[in-house]
């Protein structure tokens, strides 16, 4: 083997690394990506909330008074309040984004996965019988050197020799196609439970600087400037407070938007919620239609037993050859058998851990 133009099998299996570590790296990214788009916007607001206003204008307070210049700053306790909760508003959506994406993503390679574990342990039922089947062509092929036994005798077994090879290289192919990205093995449940709790976690966030709106303690200061006659220079300050005389009605409606929304979310098309109960039903449907397989298989491999010991004692070509023949099929259906049993018991243990 020449490693210098390089092994194919090493060049497919490093390409298949990269591209399961770059689609790791490219959750990542996005993830981080969001995060820091959604903190500068906060951040941008929460600089524009905290930070005092300049005012400046013409202002004449009665028609006794006259005309006075007027400059200063004002601030308001509840942009103070609201640039803290607009941090944390940005924070919680970044934790939802995340959880979200991640869970996203192992609902999506669920299938996949478990498909996976399944054609490789149907490879190692291919190996067993193919193994099994390799002792009986030996042990025939002696009895025909011995002329104990016809060629068409052992065709069958060769013929079933063909079909377990086409068998393997196609489940080998149908691996290759399965390259899956590696991440958390975290019960869909937990991931479910973390997404919805993250989601309630944001709307009361955001429910909490909506409320803001309801009050506000304001103060300004500042200097003034007669205009006419130019003099009376003087300092004022103000504080003025408001209520919104609907805060009630308001912090009810923003209680049952928060319902409304995990309500909606429950029943939302594409949400991890509802994917992950579509997923469960998938499952369910899967093990139904494993089991009746299974029904069939193990039927037919009963008739097959029943020939089988029919045959036992007759030492006959035509029994010879028939036996072969029964053979060959029981442990073609021994593949299948031990394929369907494998994916029902699979099925079920990921509805146990996930569910």
């Amino acid at each position: 083997m020449s490693w210098r133009k390089g092994n194919p099998a090493i060049v497919v299996l490093l390409m298949t690394s990269m591209r399961l570590f770059g689609q790791e790296a490219e959750l990542r990214q996005d993830q981080q990506a969001y995060c820091e788009y959604v903190s500068q916007q906060a951040q941008a607001q929460r600089d524009l909330l905290r930070t005092p206003s300049a005012i400046g204008g013409i202002t004449q307070p009665t028609e006794a008074l006259p005309l006075q210049l007027v400059g200063g700053l004002s601030a308001s306790l509840a942009n103070m309040k609201k640039a803290g909760i607009t941090m944390d508003v940005a924070q919680k959506n970044c934790a939802l984004y995340t959880v979200t994406t991640s869970s996203q993503q192992a609902i999506a390679w669920a299938l996949p996965r478990l498909e996976k574990v399944a054609l490789q342990h149907r490879l190692d039922l291919i190996q067993q019988a193919a193994s099994n089947l390799d002792a009986l062509i030996a042990a025939n092929t002696k009895m025909l050197e011995a002329q104990n036994l016809t060629r068409p005798a052992l065709f069958s077994l060769q013929t079933t020799r063909i079909k377990l090879e086409a068998d393997r290289a196609d489940t080998q192919a149908k691996i290759a196609l399965l390259q899956l990205p590696e991440f958390a093995d975290t019960p869909l449940r937990d991931l479910v439970a973390q997404k919805q709790s993250a989601e309630s976690a944001e709307q009361e966030a955001v429910a909490k600087l909506s409320r803001q709106n309801n009050w506000d303690v304001s103060l300004s200061v500042g200097a003034r400037q007669q205009v006419n006659p130019f003099d009376g220079r003087g300092a004022y300050g103000a504080v003025t407070v408001s209520y919104n005389l609907a805060s009630r009605s308001i912090n009810r409606h923003l209680d049952q938007a928060a319902d409304a929304y995990d309500n909606w979310k429950n029943v939302q098309q594409g949400d991890v919620t509802r994917n992950a109960m579509v997923l469960k039903q998938q499952v369910t449907g899967g093990i139904a239609a494993q089991e009746a397989r299974h029904a069939t298989l193990d039927a037919e491999q009963k008739q097959i037993e029943v020939s089988l010991q029919l045959t036992g004692g007759v030492d006959t070509t035509a029994a010879l050859e028939f036996r072969n023949q029964l053979t060959s099929t029981r442990l073609l259906l021994g593949i299948e058998t031990g394929d369907a049993t494998f994916r029902i018991g699979q099925l079920r243990d990921f509805l146990v851990k996930n569910y």
